[in-house]
């Protein structure tokens, strides 16, 4: 069961009604109060005061449940059928007593009838606070015609008729008010920046729609950059053609390049070359040089255009041929013109790659936990219950233990695989440490895995290779067999199999070799030293 701590944990959500708002409550108890100050000033009776508590009675279900379909509106509609009558008593009272003549003494009562009306209003109850307009227009009238004073209906005075009429005005002008207020109050919280998954979930219905709109339904960088310069081809000669985007730590990475061999293009930014001048000033550059790191004899043009985004500087478009001069400035301006719409769709296809890649890891995340909590421990546990039907075997069976000696071998490689299957998934390469470090990585759980120790230093001093961020060091107290013993490695995409065997030699060496991006083939070596138990990395 899921447990929160004390500080953190949610608190239980309220059933049935909301309860009423303080502010609300004391607002029309200020009202109430106001209007039975000015009742008894008027008057000067207190048997006048019973309309306060009639109104104070009428008020209870319009406070407890203001929200209620039935309630409240029966709790309002009672308040200004009592506020109607009881102006008419007031009025008819104070002109007895000689306080206020005319009718003027349905004021004190009068002030209260705002109270229901604005409630309803800010409710978003518009119909509801009509009706109890023209329901208090009706009291009124009718407290007037049934209130007698000096044998003179009290409907017929001048001055009630002007009490009433200005009353009803301001109630009404109460309500356009409140109406007004709430629609400012609506669009000021639809203006509003949404919540987290709300905005989260219209990005990324967008960014469905428009991956299902775009040609070919595809955001792959790689095709992209492929099209691009095929696209500049046919606009100027280039017999070596590359577009390169940023991959962290100070260093490119080519999307695709086009020629008749694959060229070691310089990936560094900060190099002296005219891709870290392009990449800094966001203007084309041209050289009379190569732009590779083993520069090629001969006359050679190049030009590196940047793709930039608004104001963000996406990636290089690299163009070399084997002639001088060949980028005058009309050229350039033709392969500018062509590279600046290809910018704006190859960051829109690097950012859906990224959200691609981000979706892929947590999924690889996900079934690593499956497996590893699934199948993973219902071996262990098959593993278990084979050596302890091993340890109650009888000693003249000894077929049987043989079998099953031999069934938990295979049962103890299963899981061996399963558990390198397992940090398949859980692994990746990070964009800023490179393949140094995952493959330093990699050592360090196969020498673990065999019960060696295992340090990976890096030796490499080749520019664009890049040390693990720290030594790592792994050991177990086994001694591994004299006999020959193999671990194997798992492969990466574009390498082949190798593995690692421990042998009576001196030393033990495997070459782990895989096609890079940028047409180059990369190779990492581990030796091993069977004395010390040592792998070494060298790039």
């Amino acid at each position: 069961m899921l447990q929160f701590p004390a500080a953190a944990r949610p608190r239980p959500r309220p059933h049935g009604q909301p309860r009423p708002h303080p502010l609300a409550v004391a607002a029309r108890l200020v009202v109430l109060a106001l209007v039975a100050v000015l009742t008894l000033i008027t008057t000067h009776e207190v048997e006048q005061l019973r309309w306060i508590g009639l109104l104070a009675v009428a008020a209870i279900p319009a406070v407890l449940a203001p929200r209620h379909p039935v309630l409240g509106p029966l709790g309002r509609f009672a308040e200004v059928i009592i506020v109607g009558l009881a102006a008419g008593k007031v009025a008819a009272e104070a002109q007895i007593q000689g306080t206020l003549g005319s009718g003027l003494g349905a004021e004190a009562m009068l002030p209260y009838l705002a109270v229901p009306l604005t409630v309803a209003t800010l409710y978003r109850r518009t119909r509801e606070a009509l009706a109890l307009l023209g329901v208090a227009a009706v009291t009124l009238t009718f407290g007037g015609v049934v209130t007698e004073v000096s044998d003179e209906r009290l409907v017929t005075d001048g001055g009630y008729l002007l009490a009433s009429a200005q009353w009803l005005i301001l109630a009404a002008v109460g309500i356009t008010a409140a109406g007004t207020l709430q629609r400012v109050l609506q669009a000021r919280g639809e203006g509003r920046p949404p919540q987290p998954y709300a905005e989260a979930t219209r990005l990324l219905t967008q960014l469905r729609s428009v991956a299902r709109q775009l040609p070919g339904a595809t955001l792959d960088p790689g095709g992209i950059a492929e099209h691009l310069l095929d696209e500049l081809r046919t606009i100027t000669r280039a017999d070596r053609a590359a577009v390169l985007t940023a991959s962290g730590g100070g260093r490119l990475v080519v999307l695709a390049q086009t020629g008749v061999d694959r060229v070691d293009w310089e990936t560094t930014l900060d190099a002296d070359s005219a891709i870290a001048d392009a990449w800094a000033s966001q203007q084309p550059q041209t050289a009379h040089r190569s732009q590779a790191r083993s520069h090629r004899k001969g006359d050679v043009s190049a030009l590196v255009v940047p793709l930039v985004a608004g104001v963000r500087t996406v990636g290089l478009v690299t163009l070399e041929a084997d002639v001088t001069n060949a980028y005058p400035s009309s050229v350039v301006n033709k392969v500018t013109a062509a590279t600046g719409p290809a910018a704006l769709r190859l960051e829109a296809a690097l950012l859906f790659d990224e959200v691609r890649s981000l979706a892929t890891n947590e999924e690889r995340q996900r079934l690593a936990r499956e497996i590893h909590d699934g199948v993973a421990q219902e071996l262990v546990m098959v593993g278990y219950g084979i050596d302890n039907a091993l340890a109650l075997l009888p000693d003249d069976a000894k077929e049987s233990g043989e079998e099953l000696r031999t069934l938990r071998g295979e049962v103890t490689r299963v899981i061996t695989e399963l558990r390198l299957s397992l940090f398949e998934l859980r692994s990746e390469v990070d964009r800023h440490g490179g393949l140094a470090a995952a493959i330093s990585e990699y050592a360090r759980q196969v020498g673990a895995g065999g019960g060696s120790a295992c340090t990976t230093p890096w030796t490499s001093r080749r520019p664009g290779c890049r040390p693990p961020q720290r030594p790592s060091f792994c050991a177990s107290p086994r001694r591994r067999s004299p006999t020959r013993a193999s671990t194997p490695a798992r492969p990466t995409s574009g390498s082949r199999v190798p593995s690692i065997r421990h042998t009576h030699k001196s030393k033990c060496r495997m070459t782990v070799r895989a096609s890079l991006t940028s047409g180059r083939t990369g190779g990492t070596v581990l030796r091993s030293w069977p004395r010390g138990r040592n792998v070494s990395v060298a790039g």
